[in-house]
């Protein structure tokens, strides 16, 4: 019985010391590795670099309103991002609901949506027809060209 104490032992001692490898510590530090380089006639030891990380993009912390249901601007240029400030033409989407449109909205949910919507990247969803977010858990909006999230038309028409 020993035996086969003495031999479960050992064996899980030499299961965990193969398991431990050399892992960049926990804390976050940036402490570099030296690895030693042999070469014949004399051994060296060299730093590794440190690994540069890139910058974590600028996100939006919730959906931001481009334009309201009434057809007006509420995000300027200023406030969108670069890649998408510069494909947005406002003389194309800055439009209203029409009054038919409005009083139907109104009846069926009590609100006006808005119209587009600017979503971060962390709500936003992927089907076959393309990407969507849920506003508000009744509204649908879809992803456009120019990156803006535009109400699903079967709300309004």
């Amino acid at each position: 019985m020993k035996r086969i104490v003495l031999s479960i032992s050992v064996v899980l001692m030499v299961l965990t010391s193969c398991s431990k490898k050399a892992h960049p510590s926990v804390d976050g530090s940036t402490k570099s590795r030296e690895y030693p380089i042999e070469t014949p006639g004399k051994t060296e030891t060299t730093v590794a670099p440190a690994i540069v990380l890139p910058a974590p993009a600028v996100s939006l912390s919730s959906p931001m309103i481009v334009i309201d249901g009434t057809g007006q601007i509420i995000s300027s240029r200023d406030k969108l991002p670069s890649e998408i400030a510069a494909r947005v033409d406002y003389n194309a989407i800055a439009r209203s609901f029409t009054p038919a449109q409005k009083q139907n909205l109104i009846f069926r949910f009590k609100m006006l949506p808005p119209r587009v919507l600017l979503i971060p990247d962390r709500f936003v969803s992927k089907s076959a027809r393309g990407y969507y977010c849920v506003y508000k858990k009744k509204f649908w909006y879809w992803r456009k060209d120019d990156g803006l999230f535009y109400l699903d038309e079967t709300y309004y028409q």
